[in-house]
């Protein structure tokens, strides 16, 4: 295994530290984390750590339920559950919020796998009229639905308001009924989630070379001449290796060929599913589920970056429930698309027809086999 060491291993320098942030690679990375090492908690007994977790993670009204009423708390979780993730940047307050990545996990009734996909956020869709934010409907990415639903008259904008037409939005394109639970992920608590683990070993799948980073972890600086960057940029070379906080955010968020990542955001969608699945299996170490100290790090640290409705169930129900999943039953799915347009006509992105075959399967319950039969579906980490 080899380690990649950089001198900024704490991000670069205080002044730009989340300057130009990843996008995906923060989302999938708090998800791992948070989902799946509760998971792990609840194996090992802490049920005090749960607890605090449970404090600490922030809790809204994401798909308007608190005004029809339906906020009781459920006796249990059972499957088939459908969950939404989205992840924001940090943004002021008055700006409108963008869901800068948007994941759907699927577990089935057996509730002892998950199947993890992701909706491109330049997907081109129509996006439904949403009264609460005045807005009529029409068409556009679907990382605007979330924009156009935060919408609060006389007030800063509403992440979680704007998460319920974001919801909306998902299900049409889906054809999933209902969501079971949700989060909104900040992305400004990745690093320390992943620097409180000790870092993440991930295999990675070809040589890859740095848009933003300089080889110590320092940000490049900007082209004088013109757009990008210009100086020494940090690699990741093929194979197995150790990566740092700044060094794994860095990696999962590369999207150009010319640096390596020859599909583009596609191959970026996979290498921050791959590295999903890489957290997973660091979360369920004995190096971190049996140090309380390092647990309850990362416990505080994903607890400060998400906010969870589990639509009457907390985060920890739904940890319990889910505690049978583990991380070589979780099937990471790639959704076949193009784009729409090329250079100045480029209007999105747009799914394939057998992506429609994929969500009948996955209302059917009949995932397995629309895999054996489409195995191109699968991403594999190698």
């Amino acid at each position: 295994m080899e380690k990649l060491v950089g001198k900024a291993g704490k991000g670069g320098g205080k002044p730009s530290m989340w300057s130009g942030v990843p996008r995906w690679a923060r989302t999938c990375t708090i998800f791992g984390a948070v989902l799946m090492l509760l998971s792990g908690v609840v194996l090992v007994g802490y049920e005090a750590l749960l607890a605090r977790y449970e404090g600490a993670v922030g809790k809204a009204d994401l798909f308007g339920d608190q005004a029809a009423g339906a906020q009781e708390r459920k006796s249990d979780v059972k499957g088939p559950l459908n969950i939404l993730l989205v992840g924001i940047d940090p943004r002021k307050p008055e700006d409108r919020p963008l869901a800068d990545s948007i994941m759907v996990l699927h577990v089935p009734a057996s509730m002892d796998r998950a199947y993890l996909f992701s909706l491109p956020r330049d997907l081109y869709v129509d996006i439904p009229e949403f009264g609460k934010a005045g807005y009529g409907g029409g068409s556009g990415k679907l990382n605007g639905a979330m924009s156009h639903g935060s919408v609060v008259q006389g007030q800063n904008p509403s992440a979680p308001q704007g998460f319920e037409l974001l919801a909306k939005t998902v299900q049409n394109v889906t054809g999933i009924e209902r969501f079971d639970a949700g989060a909104i992920i900040n992305f400004t608590g990745f690093q320390k989630i992943v620097d409180a683990m000790g870092g993440v070993d991930m295999y990675i799948e070809r040589d890859v070379k740095s848009e933003h980073r300089e080889p110590d972890g320092k940000h490049r600086k900007g082209n004088p001449y013109g757009e990008g960057y210009i100086g020494p940029q940090a690699e990741y070379k093929k194979g197995n290796h150790h990566l740092s906080g700044w060094q794994a955010l860095d990696y999962v968020r590369q999207r150009y060929p010319k640096n390596g990542v020859p599909d583009a955001d596609y191959g970026r969608q996979r290498h921050q599913q791959q590295f999903i699945k890489a957290m997973v299996n660091q979360a369920f170490s004995a190096d971190v589920v049996t140090n309380p100290i390092k647990l309850d790090r990362v416990i505080r640290a994903a607890g400060q970056s998400l906010t969870f409705n589990g639509r009457g169930n907390s985060v920890v129900d739904f940890a319990i429930a889910l505690k049978g999943v583990r991380s070589e039953n979780v099937e990471l799915i790639k959704l076949p698309g193009e784009g729409i347009g090329t250079g100045s006509a480029y209007r999105g992105e747009r799914l394939l027809p057998a992506a429609d075959d994929f969500f009948t399967a996955l209302k059917n319950e009949q995932l397995d086999a629309f895999l054996l039969e489409h195995p191109e579906f699968r991403n594999r980490n190698k």
